[in-house]
């Protein structure tokens, strides 16, 4: 065995031997998972589309939803999906609570090593779930049918989406 092995084995059964080892190393793979699936979640809730109904003539004059020649520009939408802070409060919510549940009401190193697994499931589950709503959502947002009014639903709380409009600029 070399000089490292041995080295490596003496702090892990060091480590084994800690009183509540096993708990510590859940809570530090729940803060990764946490850590991670903010990152992912930031990473993944971005997207953006935008579309002008009407046109341009050759002659330069504007042309409305229906084609027909007009002095006013037609409106343009662009529309941005974001990360939602709701979400990010949501996770940070489920690690403390997972936390102080350990704290509180865990009542050998088993259960708390239950509260902290489910915990990092539940984190993970969350932030993908998250991503997957709002992408779907926003990609199902009816945008070529917008005719200048009305509204869209937006995938609250699981994105934010920021919606701008302005004058078609002629070329």
């Amino acid at each position: 065995m070399t000089a490292t092995t041995a080295s490596s084995l003496e702090v892990h059964d060091h480590a084994a031997a800690l009183p509540g080892a096993a708990v510590i190393a859940r809570i530090r793979r729940l803060l990764i998972v946490a850590v991670t699936a903010v990152a992912g979640y930031a990473m993944f809730m971005t997207a953006s589309k935008g579309y002008c109904p009407g046109g341009i003539t050759g002659d330069g004059r504007f042309l409305d939803a229906a084609g027909n020649p007009t002095d006013l520009a037609p409106s343009c939408i662009s529309m941005t999906l974001q990360p939602s802070g709701l979400v990010y409060l949501a996770l940070a919510a489920i690690v403390i609570g997972a936390l102080t549940r350990v704290l509180n009401r865990a009542g050998d190193e088993s259960s708390a090593v239950r509260i902290l697994d489910r915990a990092a499931a539940i984190v993970a589950i969350v932030a993908v779930a998250s991503v997957i709503i709002s992408q779907v959502w926003f990609s199902l947002i009816p945008i070529t049918s917008w005719d200048g009014t009305g509204t869209f639903v937006y995938p609250f709380p699981f994105g934010s989406v920021e919606m701008t409009t302005s004058p078609m600029t002629g070329s």
